[in-house]
């Protein structure tokens, strides 16, 4: 259980740092980054399928074809996010960012309840209700919706329940989704080397190395992720969450010196404690199911 919340705080961490990284690469169109974060990634999940000689799964594939259509799905929603991402933090925007993996858990929450109908608790109505509030003042006190933190909590809500629907797991869905989206992208690389405008190979040693590297800094914390989630609660996952938006907002304030006005701490605050009563009423909850768990054995 310690390790695989250690394992879980590592993945969580890594993610929150993962601004450093982009910011590493603001010299190359964020597109250009998506597609050899892409591609690279590909090539990373295919080497682990091979060393872990795990391909049983594409039986499943073959048999089940219309699974496909859940995957382009959720490849689309998947290269929204990145995309969404990388242009933000390289940007500028890296607080706004922040914000979206911020109320990430209550947009999933209402999803469920929206899709999956499941039943929203007393507490949980009021997380969600204080964060729609705190949304709608940001909007009004700073005169413009909250786009990019919306769109990465929604591309990112949607992409968890497509993925909980489909019937494989973290390595083998992201080797399905990195497939469908490198033929795009390899397209795009290729295209853009023959324009003569392509980064990889032209804008230094260093360069061609980071964007290599996207692969890296995209599988490891997902797999350190999936392992986690096999060998911890669900509770303490949910608490962990917050350590990648935590250092991202850090590093958007003291690394890059963005803004944040009055109003906009304001409305993070307000976020802040619905997420407070979220996550105090799903221990409250944990602590209750395991009680029930030890008087049921007894």
């Amino acid at each position: 259980m310690k390790r695989g919340a250690v394992a879980a705080a590592g993945a969580y961490a890594l993610w929150g740092l993962l601004p450093l990284y982009w910011k590493a690469l603001q010299t190359v169109p964020p597109l250009e980054t998506l597609a050899h974060r892409t591609v690279w990634s590909l090539v990373l999940v295919l080497l682990l399928q091979a060393a872990l000689g795990r391909w049983a799964w594409l039986r499943l594939v073959r048999q089940r074809p219309r699974m496909l259509r859940t995957f382009v799905a959720s490849t689309c929603l998947l290269g929204v996010n990145w995309l969404t991402y990388i242009w933000a933090v390289t940007s500028g925007h890296v607080v706004d960012s922040s914000l979206g993996y911020f109320i990430n858990p209550l947009v999933t929450v209402l999803l469920g309840v929206i899709f999956l109908h499941e039943r929203l608790r007393l507490w949980q109505g009021v997380a969600v209700g204080l964060a729609a509030a705190s949304v709608l003042y940001l909007t009004l006190g700073l005169g413009s919706l909250p786009w990019i933190a919306l769109v990465l909590a929604g591309t990112f809500g949607f992409y968890g329940l497509l993925r909980k629907t489909a019937p494989l797991g973290s390595l083998e869905g992201l080797t399905v989704e990195t497939a469908l989206l490198s033929l795009p992208a390899l397209a795009y690389l290729l295209w853009l080397e023959a324009a003569g405008k392509g980064s990889f190979g032209h804008e230094g040693l260093a360069i061609s190395a980071l964007l290599v590297g996207t692969g890296v800094v995209t599988a490891v914390p997902l797999l350190l992720f999936a392992w986690a989630a096999r060998n911890t609660t669900l509770a303490t996952m949910g608490i962990l969450h917050y350590i990648a938006p935590t250092l991202q907002l850090l590093l958007g304030l003291l690394v890059y010196h963005e803004p944040f006005s009055p109003a906009r701490l304001l409305g993070f605050c307000g976020v802040w404690l619905a997420l407070f009563i979220y996550s105090a009423e799903a221990l409250i909850q944990e602590r209750h199911r395991r009680a029930a768990l030890a008087v049921g054995s007894g």
